[in-house]
């Protein structure tokens, strides 16, 4: 597009019909602008096309962006949905899971079902039934150009999701977490653990779920089956290492010890034998405090960090804090 010809003057005539061209139009007293473009048609000269601008000062209320508001509008989630697919392709989450859990060359396949999933909980989650509507308005349908409400039904994700066994699940994830921590250079010199559980709408007489029990929790829902889960993450990027549900009787200091095994286990493998151990750092809460715990993180030689309750040390507790005694770390970080 060139302003009133002036950058094509110094073309030949035949050159300059044949160029897209900005053209200046006087009707009635008035100045109006088109953008046009000439070229030949059966040997003779013919406009093409032509686009009508505006006058001048619409397109300079245009550029300035004051133009007049549209009717309406659609509204995109381009950048958090755009980042969590880009991260779930750097770590090539539906490879891993496909490889794993195989299935036929037909409709969605189990990477791809788990990967909407993770991205719809990432960003803004919904029922899977909803799924489909909220991944049109997003650039994540140029990613899954065949997604469908047939394709991505509710039956299908649980059809997904019953193929996975817990040791098909714990496979993928041996393959997933190494690449990830060497992709990111995360130290593994801190590893956070601490438990949670969350009540459930079993029903109270099923016996069908061996997991779903009554336990003591902090809403006092005792009178609902409760789900109790423990997690390792790291300390510093809160990536998640490993994670472990359990029966929601069973106490938090109970089954630490079990998964700092797991953990180590899982990472030494992971890595080829290769973990340095002794560099492991692993913070836990008070809740955690027990002889096995402790007699766990000496055999496996871990460092660790936890708290303790104040009632257990009332005279440092009772010490002042600007007592001249307390000096301050002088270790960096």
């Amino acid at each position: 597009m060139y302003p009133l010809n002036i950058a094509t003057q110094h073309l030949p005539r035949r050159a300059r019909r044949d160029l897209e061209r900005l053209e200046k139009k006087r009707i009635k007293g008035h100045i109006y602008y088109y953008d046009s473009k000439g070229g030949r048609v059966n040997g003779k000269c013919r406009r093409l096309w032509q686009t009508y601008l505006g006058k001048p000062e619409d397109i300079l209320h245009t550029v300035e962006g004051g133009g007049p508001r549209p009717p309406c509008a659609e509204v995109f989630h381009v950048g958090l949905a755009a980042t969590c697919w880009q991260e779930c392709q750097r770590a090539n989450l539906s490879g891993h899971i496909d490889r794993h859990c195989p299935k036929r060359e037909q409709g969605v396949s189990p990477g791809e079902s788990l990967a909407l999933a993770a991205l719809n909980r990432a960003s803004h989650p919904l029922s899977t039934s909803a799924m489909v509507d909220w991944c049109a308005t997003t650039t994540l349908r140029r990613h899954f150009p065949h997604a469908s409400k047939a394709a991505f039904a509710s039956q299908r994700f649980w059809d997904h999701r019953a193929r996975r066994t817990p040791a098909m699940t714990l496979a993928i994830w041996k393959a997933i977490i190494p690449e990830v921590i060497e992709r990111e250079a995360m130290p593994l010199s801190s590893v956070c653990d601490d438990g949670t559980n969350f009540s459930t709408c079993i029903d109270p007489v099923t016996t069908q779920c061996q997991i779903a029990k009554r336990g003591k929790n902090t809403p006092g829902r005792s009178h609902v089956r409760q789900v109790s889960s423990a997690l390792l993450c790291h300390a510093d990027a809160q990536v998640p290492l490993y994670d472990e549900v359990y029966e929601g009787t069973r106490h938090d200091p109970k089954p630490c010890p079990v998964m700092i095994q797991k953990l180590h286990d899982c990472l030494t493998t992971s890595f080829g034998g290769h973990l340095d151990a002794p560099q492991v750092t692993l913070l836990f809460a008070k809740g955690h405090n027990s002889q096995e715990n402790f007699r766990g993180i000496g055999t496996l030689k871990l460092h660790s960090v936890g708290s303790i309750q104040l009632c257990e040390v009332k005279e440092l507790a009772e010490i002042s804090p600007q007592d001249p005694r307390w000096t301050p770390c002088q270790t960096s970080g």
